[in-house]
Formats: structure tokens, sequence, C-alpha cells
């Protein structure tokens, strides 16, 4: 049986990305990526694809007129590689609607909070503002409405009274780390589906997300 094939996005420093790498290396994810693309050339996510000798590809959203022909471009790139799954993993553009419902329900990604709470940015000052005893991420699948679509898994952080913005955010970001791989191994095992619109997980219903608190799936 041939392993899942994954392509990831990046934008960034790629700390997401070697956690899917380690996952694979470490056997606790079956899966290969098969291309890392990043929307910027100076992201260091693209030096730990190369480190892990895999391909990668720039496609600077900056030569494009339009997010639809940026996102084109990339349509051209990835379908022949043939991906079980698409990870968003830092990539810091909203994709188009065409490219949203090209790939849908194989189109994945992990935000800052435990959504539907705090969409969009600065999701970390916002919990602290708000007085938040919890806080965390969320891997989901990606719907045309931004930081929406079913929410496979959560991890769930407490918010100290000596947090800063930095502080939360790096507790948050270990967690990613974890449930990360943990969901993309769900999407790959075939365990995550989709029956008339709803996510399923083993072939029932998925009315809450699973929850990730204290190392271990609650």
């Amino acid at each position: 049986m041939s392993k899942a094939s994954l392509v990831v996005l990046i934008s960034g420093g790629g700390s997401n990305l070697q956690a899917i790498i380690d996952a694979i290396k470490n056997r606790q994810l079956d899966a290969e990526i098969k291309a890392v693309i990043s929307n910027t050339a100076s992201a260091k996510g693209l030096q730990r694809a190369e480190k892990a000798n895999i391909n990668t590809c720039i496609i600077d959203h900056t030569r494009f007129d339009s997010r639809e022909l940026f996102d084109r471009e990339m349509i051209k790139l990835i379908d022949p590689l043939k991906p079980d799954l698409l990870v968003l993993a830092g990539f810091m553009r909203i994709l188009s609607k065409a490219f949203i419902a090209h790939y849908q329900h194989r189109l994945i990604n992990i935000h800052p909070s435990l959504l539907p709470k705090y969409k969009g940015l600065n999701t970390h000052q916002q919990a602290i503002d708000d007085n938040e005893t919890k806080h965390g991420a969320s891997v989901h699948y990606v719907s045309e409405e931004l930081d929406s679509g079913p929410v496979i898994i959560q991890a769930e952080v407490p918010v100290l009274k000596s947090d800063t913005v930095e502080t939360l955010a790096e507790r948050v970001l270990q967690e990613e780390h974890k449930i990360y791989p943990l969901a993309i191994g769900l999407h790959c095992d075939k365990r995550l589906t989709f029956k008339n619109n709803q996510l399923q997980l083993d072939n029932k219903i998925l009315k809450q997300p699973l929850l990730w608190k204290k190392n271990k799936l609650v």
C-alpha cells in the first residue's frame, strides 16, 4: 500500500512543517511530502524542506495581478503531484473560492485559537485582553469563510496571569506541533470522511472536535 501524499504550503519559518517531517521520520505518520511550496523566497521553512530532501518551489505572489491568477498557478503545480492532502502550515495568503473548491475536503489548516473564537490575526493578544483562562489551537478543514470549516482537533493551554503574547504564543505553538501530525494521520488513514458535507470520524458524525489537553486526547 502506497503512502499518503502531502503537499505543504508555507510562508515563514516552517516549524509546523518540521513537526510533520519529524512525525514521518519517527513513523508516527505514514505519509510522504511530495513538495513544499512557498509564496516567498525568504521563508526559512524552505531550508527545513531542503535539509529533509523534499522538493521545494517558490511562487512569488507579487508577480500575479490577482489572487485568482496566483492560485491558478499553484493548482498547475500541485495537481500533477496528486496529493491526498494539502496542508497549510503558516501560509499567509487568503485563498480564492475556486482554489478552496478545487481541493474541497482535502485542504487543512492550523489556526492559533480555539475556533470559532478569534479568527484572523493577533489571536494571543485578544485572548489576553479578554482575560481568557484557556486558549489554544485548532486544526480544521478549509472552507470559503476565513478560519472556518469543520474542526478536527483542538489543543488547549491555560492562559496564565503572567503571560505575554510571546510566552502564550510559544506554548500554543508547542501544542500545534503535536496535534497537526495527529490530524493529518487521521485524514491519511481515511478515518476522516465527509457525508452530506458533514465531517465524520470512523463513520460517525464528529459533533465536537477532538480535544488534546495535557499531552493526551480527552
